[in-house]
């Protein structure tokens, strides 16, 4: 296996270095039923003044408050304005229109009194001495949520259920996404066994990728394609021409250390795949590789321990993604650590953390794995802080950045 040539670059390198080449996702029209999760590629405007009319808010009687005011207390209902319906007109102050919730409020009313704090008896409301009737009481006002010309949705939104209801309030059917890109996850090993499958007492269960998956598809990610390759140089330089032909982002887990047979940078180099760098100043993750296919494509050789295959999974190629399609960036989380931890060496180390909330306030108690293969040890956490290289411990109340699973 080619030895590295330069000495492992920061965390903060390997990010620059994975979204400067990372290029940005191209952009499709999608049916607004297939919208959600999807990242937006377009501004999104009012149709129309929302609501487009002075809408109703409750159920009860449409009256005018100036009567109200000069103390009448008993209207006779000369109609009902339904939802849906053209405004009527109040035909006489001493009148009422009963109203239902998201009806157009009628024409010479300016104030909806609920059925709650009113009787009715033979068509006539009668109204308590306490009532109240300011103008637009329990009104929305025409224009009063959006107006047109002024943006709704900026792109960049990741889009969720109330984002779906605003795309269609301003009534498009289909609206500009980032397209999808194509994932393919491959683990490498002889000693992998698929999960249902007969395993002899040397071999381990394939495990990785599926978290790899699970993960991408927590994010919204669809397209994603799943494979193993035993340790075989020619079967892996095959198999992974065919998947580059195919996918636009390929995930490798295992086959990047320094083992005999850790083929995958040399493969990687001889089916024209370009190192960017391997190797990144941190623990667990060290043997981390990125590269370039010959179209572009975006490559990842991810350790093989389930521990770091799942931090740099989370710390570097989730973010990248995310990164490239266009989304609007959120500030790194900071929190603080509930107790003090000690790093052991002097590099960034990522520590799994359980987040507790008291009083409003977040911190973040550090639970260390057995190693880079305990994979149990990540179950019940949150995510991981980041620590900065240390020589000394770092105490409680130290600010960490936090990555979430």
């Amino acid at each position: 296996m080619t030895k590295p040539t330069s000495p492992p670059v920061t965390s903060e390198a390997a990010q620059r270095a994975i979204e400067s080449h990372w290029p940005a996702a191209p952009i499709e029209q999608r049916p607004l039923d297939q919208c959600i999760g999807q990242i937006l590629r377009q501004d999104v405007h009012a149709e129309r003044d929302n609501p487009p009319f002075d809408r109703v808010c409750m159920d009860g009687i449409a009256v005018n408050s100036m009567a109200l005011a000069r103390g009448r207390r008993r209207f006779t209902i000369e109609a009902m304005q339904a939802a849906g319906s053209p405004p009527l007109d109040l035909k006489g102050a001493e009148n009422a229109i009963e109203v239902m919730t998201g009806a157009v409020l009628p024409r010479g009313t300016d104030c909806v009194i609920p059925m709650e704090q009113y009787d009715v008896a033979d068509g006539v409301v009668s109204l308590g001495d306490d009532i109240q009737g300011t103008p637009y009481r329990n009104v929305q006002r025409r224009g009063e949520d959006s107006q047109p010309g002024v943006p709704m949705l900026k792109a960049g939104t990741r889009l969720g259920a109330p984002e779906i209801a605003v795309i269609a309030s301003a009534g498009l059917a289909s609206v500009a996404v980032s397209c999808q890109p194509n994932f393919m996850v491959v683990s490498t090993g002889d000693e992998l066994i698929e999960p249902g499958q007969p395993i002899a007492e040397h071999q381990i269960r394939r495990s990785n990728a599926h978290a790899i998956v699970a993960a991408l598809k927590a994010r919204g990610f669809e397209k994603i394609g799943n494979d193993h390759i035993v340790d075989n140089e020619v079967t892996l330089s095959e198999r992974l021409r065919q998947h580059l032909d195919r996918c636009d982002v390929l995930i490798l887990s295992g086959g990047v250390s320094k083992g005999k047979f850790d083929l995958v940078p040399k493969v990687l180099n001889n089916i024209g795949v370009r190192e960017v760098f391997y190797q990144v100043a941190q623990r667990p993750g060290l043997p981390l590789w990125f590269g370039v296919g010959p179209a572009g494509q975006i490559i990842f050789g991810l350790p093989g321990n389930p521990v770091a295959t799942l931090v740099c999974l989370t710390r570097y190629v989730i973010p990248g993604a995310v990164t490239a399609m266009a989304t609007r960036p959120n500030p790194p989380q900071q929190i603080a650590l509930a107790a003090t931890f000690s790093p052991g060496r002097q590099v960034a180390q990522f520590v799994p953390v359980t987040i507790t909330d008291a009083n409003g306030r977040m911190t973040a108690t550090p639970r260390a794995t057995n190693g880079p293969g305990d994979f149990l040890g990540l179950t019940g956490t949150d995510g991981f802080v980041e620590l900065p290289p240390r020589a000394g411990d770092f105490p409680a109340g130290f600010l960490a950045t936090l990555y979430r699973w």
